[in-house]
């Protein structure tokens, strides 16, 4: 398997590739429209980029376009690890998907992938008497917030319900009483932090908390690789760490 890195000389870029060598996987060639200097050739655009068995992208939203369209091009898989798409790139990512196969998760931990499941169970368990309140906190350079990965557990949380859930991103102002039917959202950025995420169900007299603290970039770079791998050979459509979780 060789990979055409997108986002190549990015943190994230870079922690691929050094897992990758680690794991004995030649990184083909990089795409990044910064410059700088790699192991391997980067190309600024995708249009100079020769053909990979699978690009793993940690990049931004704004190369999506040329992303897509090199993949419908070569027929080549993709695992998306951006965070921050609007609606119509992820509309854009969806009508790709039915020409070629595509991971896409706003998270590469196998850690979370659990977390997401334990907080949809808790969610079905403790039912409605319970308030669910999601906390996330990164370094103080990431640029969308909530995180990917927040929005994850709330999809996960809300649709363990059988009424309505309503994301309410922070609270303030002097009407900001919880209502019900609501899942709080809350961010916190500062200093290094790599990722921690916490889902809070407030019950009568109880309380239960979910964490996962990720400590190393490398957690994202080995989840993002072994996506990689999985989705060699896969049909088109839609893929996400579910389908990863449930083949280890």
């Amino acid at each position: 398997m060789n990979i055409l890195l997108s986002g190549a000389l990015g943190h994230m870029g870079r922690e691929v590739a050094r897992q990758a060598e680690t794991e004995g996987i030649e990184i083909l060639c990089g795409v990044d429209a910064a410059s700088g200097a790699a192991d391997f050739p980067v190309h600024a655009r995708f249009e100079y980029a020769p053909k990979a068995d699978v690009v793993v992208d940690f990049s931004a939203p704004q190369a999506l376009p040329g992303l897509l369209a090199y993949c419908e091009r070569h027929g080549v898989p993709a695992v998306l690890c951006t965070t921050g798409y609007d609606d119509g790139q992820l509309a854009a990512i969806d009508e790709a998907a039915k020409r070629v196969a595509l991971f896409r998760s706003g998270n590469m931990s196998l850690g979370i992938a659990l977390l997401r499941a334990l907080a949809s169970r808790a969610a079905a368990v403790l039912g409605e008497g319970f308030d669910v309140e999601i906390v996330e906190a990164h370094h103080n350079r990431k640029k969308d917030a909530p995180s990917g990965t927040a929005l994850m557990l709330y999809d996960a949380v809300k649709d363990a319900y059988e009424q309505p859930r309503t994301a309410v991103c922070g609270r303030h102002g002097r009407e900001s009483k919880r209502q019900l039917g609501e899942i709080g959202i809350h961010a916190l950025r500062g200093g290094t932090v790599t990722g921690e995420h916490e889902v809070c169900f407030f019950g009568p007299s109880e309380r239960i908390k979910l964490s996962h603290s990720a400590e190393s970039r490398s957690v994202f770079a080995v989840g993002a690789l072994r996506a990689a791998a999985f989705l060699i050979g896969k049909e088109p459509g839609m893929y996400s760490m579910d389908d990863l979780v449930g083949r280890l």
